[in-house]
């Protein structure tokens, strides 16, 4: 046998190996990137080289949209599949006083709600369904659902956890406005103390990589940059921290810092400059991370039998450019709750495509599930539907409606109908001729907004119907 046939014969083995197992999964998410924050939509305004990698080799999802405009419902909602009103985290597991400047000693962080809250135990999350195909499962970076054993993410179906378990730190102390919050596992941990973040997700990403790359796995790598940093100094909350040697790959701030208000008081901010350069080097410098496991998958071989997703767990904040969506995070309009989304999946997604059709990240569940052969618990009720078929080009998404609603913000989407109502702003919007929602149509089609807010009450009604969850729900 020549050396050429051996290497032929190799080759094919690997292929059909590959072929006979399940794909890998790995969902990356950011936290607070904007619509247009990746440099193969914005043209050069910002760095993102691997992106744009995944844009060419996949395909970039246009209409694509999260549960909440904020970061914990959303969060909980991709991992179940289900609403935030449906699986109970329908808002924020967070404290208010760090608002105001408070450190929360020791003893009193203990008692509060962003310590002892969480998602209710009955939820099952992705890695508990792909455990019964076969898989391991891996998180690192922001978990954010909950903080007691019970909830962390190895009670939760994964295998390895590396991150920290609350809505925002400082890059570099890993604390949440004083309070440290990284943990390994089920244990905190301060042992990378003064190590930027991103980094550390990276290492920790790799390292399972190494670990579990030649049997199915699903890598879950929830970053928290973009967000801005979570520390009670005026001069560090008011940006984002971001590596000096991503910093100098923008332009000079000539002013970086100006005098404004924190906590009702005069202080030392950053400019807008600085807030913009510093929000698009944490983005770049996420963005070579991303590469890194980009690079892993081809330098084993696996890159073809891994699925890649990407996208931001709600509108952009900060210094994000969400055009030519109107809003950005924490608001029901397009900016808040429409995200920017690739997948790349070779030679059975489309590659360098854009998809326009009306997506989900309550999909993502359902479609990892019918891709790693898993069976759906018979009496599990989804807000979502394998939308594979849609990726590839098949068919039409199934998707009709969708509705969004945090405290007194309501929002619905029926078809092109955008409806909005909150206590200061609202409307209707025709989505097919005006996605940056400019022209208020309900009082030029009042029947069309009557049925859109009777659509948001029929929806409602239904998710107060469903066997309710903790920890907001009264029951």
């Amino acid at each position: 046998m020549t050396a050429r046939l051996l290497i032929l014969l190799l080759i094919g083995a690997g292929t059909a190996f590959a072929a006979t197992r399940p794909p890998n999964l790995v969902l990356i998410v950011s936290d607070d990137q904007g619509y247009a924050d990746i440099g193969a939509i914005s043209e050069g305004e910002i760095i993102t080289p691997h992106l744009d990698r995944l844009c060419r080799e996949g395909t970039r999802l246009s209409n694509f949209y999260v549960s909440w405009p904020a970061c914990t419902p959303s969060r909980g909602s991709l991992l179940t599949g289900r609403y935030p009103q449906r699986n109970g985290v329908y808002d924020m597991i967070r404290n208010e006083a760090p608002d105001y400047g408070h450190k929360y000693t020791h003893a009193e962080y203990q008692g509060t709600f962003e310590r002892v809250g969480g998602m209710d135990t009955r939820e099952i999350l992705i890695p508990k369904l792909l455990r019964s195909a076969g898989y391991r499962s891996g998180i690192f970076g922001k978990w954010d659902l909950g903080t007691l054993k019970r909830f962390l993410p190895l009670a939760r179906g994964f295998d390895d956890f590396y991150g920290f378990v609350n809505t925002g730190i400082d890059y570099y102390t890993h604390e949440r406005y004083g309070v440290p919050s990284m943990y390994r596992n089920n244990a905190p941990t301060e042992e990378d103390k003064g190590t930027y973040a991103t980094y550390l997700f990276e290492r920790e990403a790799l390292r399972f990589l190494n670990e579990n790359w030649k049997s199915p796995f699903f890598l879950y790598v929830p970053f928290n940059a973009p967000h801005g940093s979570s520390a009670l100094d005026p001069k560090i909350r008011g940006t984002v921290q971001a590596p000096p040697e991503f910093e100098i790959r923008y332009p000079t701030v000539e002013k970086l810092w100006q005098t404004g208000k924190r906590y009702g008081k005069d202080a030392l901010v950053p400019t807008r400059e600085k807030r913009l350069r510093d929000y698009r080097a944490s983005v770049t410098c996420m963005d070579a991370s991303i590469g890194k496991i980009l690079d892993f998958l081809d330098a084993k071989g696996i890159a073809d039998n891994t699925v890649v997703m990407f996208f931001s767990d709600n509108g952009g904040s900060g210094g994000a450019d969400n055009t030519p969506l109107r809003g950005r995070k924490s608001t029901m309009w397009e900016g808040g709750v429409r995200v920017c989304s690739v997948i790349r999946w070779p030679g059975q997604i489309p590659a360098g495509r854009v998809n326009d059709e009306f997506l989900t990240s309550m999909e993502v569940f359902p479609t990892f599930a019918k891709l790693a052969g898993a069976k759906l618990p018979d009496k599990l009720t989804l807000d979502g539907f394998d939308m594979l078929p849609v990726l590839r080009g098949k068919q039409k998404s199934s998707r009709t409606e969708m509705y969004w609603e945090r405290q007194d913000l309501r929002a619905a989407r029926y078809q092109n109908w955008k409806w909005i109502e909150t206590p200061t702003y609202g409307g209707l919007f025709d989505l097919s001729n005006d996605i940056g929602e400019q022209n208020d149509l309900s009082k030029a089609k009042p029947e069309v907004a009557a049925m859109m807010a009777q659509r948001f009450k029929n929806w409602k009604n239904e998710m107060e119907k469903a066997e309710p969850r903790g920890p907001f729900r009264d029951y």
